[in-house]
């Protein structure tokens, strides 16, 4: 009897694998630096909006300073309108002495050029110097006519004594900073201490003692932050 087999069953073929979907690229914020503020950034400070206005805040600035601008301008720029911060009027004002001609003439054209370029800082100068030097050659007028008068030396000489005073007190004001200083506080008070002695006690010449003191701070400070 004639047998027949059965043919050999195929194999199924196996299940194609489901299509991956290939992922969306999502939109990755970018990263953050380190040296991003975590807070919300700080608002500017005021500043002069227009040449008219600077113009009559140093004539008001130059107006006030009787004996000595020093406590006047620090006054003005800093606690009440705020176009410096207390670091950078320190920072300003060091500029300032470094560079020749008065330092308060100084100061106020590199607040007239920061804000206006140089429009800034001619107005800035006229502002210091045009009604005061007016009032400067009216003064003189009456002190020759009057300078013998014992009551009119007396009076000078107390106004000596303010002024002093004022530039005692804005120097306390200015001591503040300090703590902000990469220096240590003995370092500031030795090298303040020194140039006090060397300019007020010793009569050294201010020129060569900014050098050698400036210098000496610039390279301390320079040694701290590296």
């Amino acid at each position: 009897m004639k047998s027949f087999s059965s043919p050999a069953e195929s194999p199924e073929p196996a299940p194609k694998p489901a299509p991956v979907a290939s992922p969306v690229a999502s939109p990755v914020a970018p990263p953050v630096p380190l040296s991003a503020p975590l807070s919300a950034p700080a608002p500017e400070h005021p500043h002069p909006k227009s040449l008219p206005e600077l113009f009559l805040a140093f004539t008001v600035l130059a107006l006030q300073g009787f004996g000595g601008v020093l406590a006047v301008v620090q006054r003005e720029l800093v606690e009440r309108k705020r176009w410096l911060t207390q670091d950078e009027f320190i920072e300003d004002w060091a500029v300032a002495q470094i560079m020749p001609g008065p330092n308060v003439v100084n100061l106020s054209m590199m607040i007239g050029a920061r804000y206006f370029g140089l429009r800034g800082a001619l107005t800035a100068l006229a502002g210091m110097l045009a009604v005061p030097l007016v009032l400067v050659l009216l003064l003189a007028i009456v002190h020759a006519r009057f300078a013998d008068n014992a009551q009119v030396a007396s009076a000078l000489r107390g106004m000596a004594a303010v002024s002093a005073g004022l530039i005692a007190a804005a120097g306390l004001r200015m001591s503040a900073a300090l703590r902000r200083s990469p220096l240590s506080l003995a370092w500031c008070l030795a090298i303040g201490l020194a140039g006090f002695v060397l300019v007020a006690l010793l009569r050294f010449p201010l020129a060569p003692v900014l050098l050698v003191l400036g210098g000496l701070g610039c390279v301390l400070a320079w040694r701290k932050l590296r």
